[in-house]
């Protein structure tokens, strides 16, 4: 069993899941209530809560079970709390004379579709939309992709967060928005897609349509429309990812990340391969998940890693 460690932002996960992808066991504590009173990550927030967390939720994953590997998100992500998982997963490595797999956070996201009982098989094009990476991936192993397209400025899921504070909403935002998106007309605000070339995105102009239709409201009209704006809004992000997908001509489409949890990029994408629920956001089953076709650090060789915040 491989057990996998996840502190790339602000959940501190952990799981334990089999060689052949059965989970037996995903363990994550969020620290949504915490970061809500400034309605964004707090990254030394972050990493001290990460220090709180780490031995409690590792304990309860591992929970009995026999480990043959340890792997850990290395990259990307805030640095802070990254290094927090490292050093964690390099204890519990060098304490069992254990191998240590380092994985990249974005190959985790879409290794959480070779998890049982989805177990997909590549190739296929792979959107990942997250609140930090928005990519078109080119999938044709288990071991890696190609990337199609990314984004020019803002990722998806920074884009539904930040819509969601100018509309006054609670945090995490992008469920939220989601929310209050069912109770809108869709229809009721035409907000720009973006036409960049080739496969990339871009959502820096959509912000900034919403920005100005929130200022030319006042108070009392922002409230009766809120959900008109959130329904609007979202739908045109929705737009800008499934347009992009269809611009490949893929026949065989997958959606991981927690963008994948929106409902209606969900009901846009029918006949998509999408994430399970409980693995869109960050988990650490995901990163274990990505060890099993990632090259290990054998003991102790890998009390040299180290993180680092970029891909």
């Amino acid at each position: 069993m491989i057990l996998g460690i996840e502190t790339s932002c602000d959940e501190t996960a952990a799981a334990v899941v089999t060689w052949d992808g059965e989970i037996a066991s995903n363990v994550v504590a969020s620290q949504a209530e915490l970061h809500r009173r400034f309605g964004g990550v707090v990254p030394e927030v972050a990493s001290r809560r990460h220090l709180e967390l780490i031995t409690p939720v590792v304990e309860e994953a591992i929970d009995g079970h026999e480990i043959e590997a340890v792997a850990v998100t290395t990259r990307p992500g805030l640095i802070g709390a990254l290094l927090v998982g490292v050093s964690a997963a390099k204890a519990l490595a060098w304490a069992r004379r254990l191998p240590l797999v380092p994985v990249n956070h974005l190959h985790g996201h879409v290794a959480s579709l070779y998890l049982k009982p989805l177990d997909l098989q590549p190739p296929f094009t792979c959107l990942l939309a997250s609140g930090g990476h928005t990519m078109l991936l080119d999938v044709r192993g288990r071991d890696g992709y190609d990337v199609l397209g990314t984004t020019l400025d803002d990722a998806a899921g920074e884009a539904f967060d930040k819509g969601a504070r100018l509309l006054g909403l609670g945090y995490p935002g992008g469920r939220e928005l989601d929310l209050l998106a069912r109770e809108g007309d869709p229809e009721a605000y035409a907000f720009p897609v973006a036409r960049v070339p080739g496969l990339d995105f871009s959502f820096s102009g959509l912000k900034t349509a919403l920005l100005y239709a929130v200022r030319k409201l006042s108070e009392h009209e922002l409230a009766a429309r809120r959900a008109d704006l959130a329904a609007s809004y979202q739908r045109a992000i929705v737009r800008a990812l499934v347009e992009r997908i269809e611009a490949t001509g893929a026949d065989r489409v997958a959606v991981v990340g927690g963008v994948a949890a929106n409902s209606e990029l969900r009901a846009s994408l029918p006949d998509a391969a999408l994430a399970p629920l409980p693995l869109c956001t960050d988990n650490a089953a995901m990163i274990a998940s990505a060890a099993r076709y990632t090259d290990p650090v054998p003991y102790p060789e890998y009390l040299s890693l180290d993180a680092r915040p970029t891909a």
